[in-house]
């Protein structure tokens, strides 16, 4: 007899990510381009004050182009973003708002989430064999037999919902304002849902 059936589990994420970085409107591509760069250079200084280290920054996208219309027509935008994982959860507000104070017009997260997803949910795998246990005995009391072993079981793998990635981003020609984060931005982990589910075959004999 095959049972199958899914467990739900939550875990609470243990590290975050985020995107920060610059978006601007220059004369020039040089110029677009330089200021660009000079801003992520802060942003990346103020992560290492605040613990980040340089294996948890890495470039997330670049780009420049020139503006084929509208008041900026022939003028050059830049833009050179960052992603930053932030280790220990209780610091990712202070990360966010470093980044900002350090000019960054561009901001996307945090998107919260667990490092070893495995390991937390581990205990939700013999929640799931047991669950499917409970109804192969049900089964086999209902019709005059009994489970002797188990056959097979298959891991149908792990399932959750993705948090999201809010991305908030300003841009005013010469000079783009930086985007307004309170000091230390309150970050509330709360938990991350995932689902379990296996199937288990059963041997039965009759009583």
């Amino acid at each position: 007899m095959s049972v199958s059936g899914t467990v739900r589990a939550e875990s609470r994420p243990d590290q975050a990510m985020f995107t920060a970085g610059l978006e601007n409107i220059a004369p020039t591509l040089e110029a677009a381009s330089a200021r660009a760069n000079e801003a992520v250079a802060r942003i990346v200084a103020a992560l290492k004050v605040q613990g980040v280290v340089e294996r948890d920054v890495q470039t997330s996208s670049l780009s420049i182009s020139r503006i084929g219309d509208g008041k900026d027509r022939g003028r050059f935008e830049a833009s050179n973003t960052v992603a930053v994982k932030v280790r220990q959860v209780d610091k990712a507000g202070a990360a966010i708002a470093a980044a900002t104070g350090a000019g960054a017009n561009v901001l996307s997260g945090p998107n919260l989430t667990v490092a070893d997803p495995e390991a937390a949910t581990l205990s939700a795998h013999g929640l799931a064999y047991k669950a499917e246990r409970a109804k192969a005995d049900a089964y086999a009391t209902a019709a005059a037999l009994r489970v002797v072993r188990v056959v097979a079981i298959q891991d149908g793998g792990r399932g959750g919902a993705v948090p999201m990635m809010y991305a908030e981003e300003s841009r005013d020609g010469m000079c783009p304002p930086p985007v307004s984060v309170p000091t230390s931005a309150p970050v509330m982990t709360g938990t991350n849902p995932a689902t379990i589910t296996a199937r288990v075959d059963f041997a039965l004999k009759a009583e």
